[in-house]
């Protein structure tokens, strides 16, 4: 069956996460947005486990349910650790077929650090180590590098990673078969690196709230269940494993260079052009992912491997219906259109991706599915994001008007 998968969130235990983070309002919004499977997240955390072990049904095939939303057992650890000399912060997600491995994982990670601390832990355990201990504990388990280019906190990053993913995780590096992209890259920038070719590539929302679940995803077309789902990933099954869901890469908080204390947005050209340095202040600039990128890139921009995964760029329905308003994606109007919209549509996903052009434009206000279909076809203006500020994507230019928008924006 073809089904959507958003692996990595946060539970409401987590720093800096909605408290409608919990099992309710997670199933709620997967139903929302047209997700059937969701990860767990935050495992790891004594309080939210207890939470999943009283409210998820157990299949038996290594996946769980609630309320007609299937789940799988993750978690995200943080690696904070010296190696030759250097300091390195490595985010990983862990997956688990079962509670009762999840209890061994949590009981040997404790020697490393205080896993109640936070939903995301962070251990004094080099990333190699970690998968050593994970693997013994249970070969079924999968390690994936979290969005493995944000500068701070990632396998790549330019302020804390590694230039080689051998360099990271030495002789357990057979053993990762998937990588996530994170909000700041998208396949295509990956596809310059051929280190990369043997890895699936998975992306997914990191979720700190209900309502940003599956603005990245994934879509597979195989069984529901947990060993069939590391298979596809394993053998990079381009069959079964459909395409990603990507954000606009340049709307995640680190494509470009930049210091946001001074609002300096830099290319990777730029950059180069004033040494590394912010050209304000001139302090070493935070170096993003596009430069990174181009910094260990062995091919030219533009190159598809035969194994590609596929992928579309989208925007959230949300931000769609607010500009085409011209107001706050967090107004209560954005929101009650919103919600009828996708009432009469089935899934934020089925207008985004499913619904014909024919039904949109009978069916949604004259902007917004222009809106829609312009996102569709890739027709967006672009204000890349920087030093941990989010870009901008916007669809109209600033001289379009709504058309007809007092008349066709007040249907509901």
């Amino acid at each position: 069956m073809e089904f959507i998968a958003d692996f990595h969130i946060h539970s409401k235990y987590s720093r800096a996460t909605s408290h409608d983070m919990d099992i309710k309002h997670i199933a709620e919004w997967a139903k929302i947005k047209g997700i059937t499977l969701m990860g767990t997240g935050d495992f790891t955390h004594h309080l939210w486990l207890e939470e999943l072990k009283a409210n998820l049904e157990d299949l038996g095939n290594g996946l769980y349910k609630f309320q007609d939303v299937y789940f799988i057992l993750t978690a995200e650890i943080s690696s904070v650790y010296s190696k030759k000399q250097r300091n390195y912060r490595i985010h990983n997600m862990i997956f688990s077929p079962s509670f009762r491995t999840v209890d061994k994982i949590n009981a040997t990670i404790a020697r490393y650090g205080n896993i109640a601390s936070d939903g995301r832990p962070i251990l004094g355990l080099d990333a190699a180590e970690l998968v050593r201990l994970i693997f013994d504990i249970d070969e079924n388990c999968m390690i994936v590098p979290s969005h493995i280019w944000t500068p701070w906190f990632s396998l790549f990053g330019s302020m804390s990673g590694f230039d080689r993913i051998e360099d990271c995780f030495e002789e357990q590096t057979p053993k990762i078969f998937a990588l996530e992209t994170g909000l700041s890259s998208d396949p295509a920038m990956n596809w310059r690196l051929s280190c990369l070719d043997r890895f699936s590539l998975i992306s997914n929302s990191d979720s700190h709230s209900p309502r940003k679940i599956g603005r990245e995803a994934n879509i597979f077309d195989c069984e529901l269940n947990y060993q069939t789902i590391r298979e596809v990933l394993r053998n990079k099954d381009k069959k079964r494993f459909l395409c990603t869901i990507e954000f606009f890469p340049e709307e995640g908080k680190y494509h470009f260079d930049g210091h946001r204390l001074c609002g300096v947005r830099l290319s990777p050209q730029e950059t180069k052009q004033y040494g590394g340095k912010c050209p304000k202040c001139l302090r070493p600039i935070t170096v993003g992912v596009m430069s990174r990128v181009e910094q260990l890139a062995d091919r030219p921009a533009g190159y598809v491997p035969s194994n590609a995964i596929p992928y579309k760029n989208l925007i959230p329905l949300d931000e769609i219906i607010a500009e085409a308003k011209g107001i706050s994606k967090t107004s209560l109007t954005v929101d009650k259109d919103y919600r009828n919209l996708v009432a009469n549509f089935g899934t934020e996903f089925d207008i985004l991706l499913r619904v014909s052009e024919e039904e949109l434009l009978k069916g949604l206000p004259a902007q917004i599915a222009e809106g829609v279909l312009r996102m569709r076809k890739g027709k967006v203006n672009i204000k890349p994001g920087f030093d941990g500020e989010y870009g901008i994507i916007s669809i109209f230019n600033h001289d379009e008007k709504p058309k007809d928008s007092q008349k066709q924006l007040s249907l509901f």
